[in-house]
């Protein structure tokens, strides 16, 4: 079973191409970086950790696709992926350009993992309509395939419009799009649609979901996808779990820090799981 890392990279954490790098050496597979474009001082929606105050990694967020383009130039064989990016959020043109570019300096390396955002405020300044979100992150995310895979790309939908265009670079393989979320009908239905994955936040619940993810992968006539749990915080016994279901890859959390701080979880990990 393979594992990789995420963490919550910010201009006080650890580097992103220093985490690649040092992840990469020591045998990992894959690196995710979320994503948060800002968060509103004056914010209605609870923090979701559950904590009292919303921890400030949230606030100060790198952006992603940067901060992995920087990892892809140190690096060779790590997987290199957003966790969750939030395609709502982004335009779909200047985004699948953007990750396009990545793959051109890291072929077959680039992994998409996207989500529909928690933060009501912080949607609504980017003017996406909450309830709509699923519907328009899932336009963004066929937009930006159909610029990646057509010579000449087109598209018309309720959020995305644009005739036949021309886009390169082309990626050079398939970049697989992972979605985040709780298991449930809605979710199972995107993810069959036009996933290639489903990274549940710390995996929990996950034998249960399993039937209800098979039986939606079936009706749209595909096979299933795999699971890679997300985020999780490791112990024997639960990656020995994970490993009983056929589940080939688990993302571990690694707590944001400084490099020296970064640095000890990678070793510890390393030395108890690898």
């Amino acid at each position: 079973m393979r594992l990789g890392i995420t963490m919550f990279t910010t201009d006080r954490t650890a580097q992103p191409h220093e985490l690649a790098r040092e992840a990469e050496a020591r045998g990992f597979a894959s690196l995710y970086i979320p994503e948060h474009t800002h968060i509103p001082v004056a914010r209605l929606t609870p923090p979701p950790t559950g904590d009292a105050t919303l921890p400030e990694e949230y606030a100060r967020s790198l952006d992603p696709i940067v901060g992995l383009a920087a990892a892809a130039a140190v690096t060779e064989r790590i997987v290199l992926g957003t966790g969750v990016m939030l395609p709502a959020q982004r335009e779909p043109i200047v985004t699948a350009k953007a990750l396009a570019t990545l793959d051109h300096l890291a072929p077959g390396r680039v992994s998409l993992g996207v989500g529909f955002g928690w933060n009501v405020e912080e949607a609504a300044d980017h003017g996406v309509p909450w309830k709509r979100r699923r519907a328009m992150a899932r336009e963004h995310v066929l937009a930006m395939r159909e610029l990646w895979t057509a010579e000449e790309a087109a598209f018309q939908g309720e959020f995305v419009k644009f005739d036949a265009s021309w886009s390169w670079p082309k990626p050079a393989a398939r970049i697989p799009v992972l979605l985040g979320g709780a298991p449930g009908p809605t979710l199972f239905a995107h993810i069959a649609e036009y996933g290639d994955g489903w990274i549940p936040i710390g995996g929990a619940g996950v034998r249960d979901a399993v039937p209800a993810l098979r039986r939606a992968c079936e009706e749209a006539g595909r096979e299933m996808v795999p699971i890679v749990p997300f985020g999780t915080l490791p112990t024997p016994e639960k990656l020995e779990y994970f490993a009983g279901m056929g589940i080939e890859e688990v993302v571990l959390r690694v707590p944001p820090g400084g490099r020296d701080e970064a640095l000890a979880t990678l070793d510890a990990y390393a030395r108890d799981y690898l």
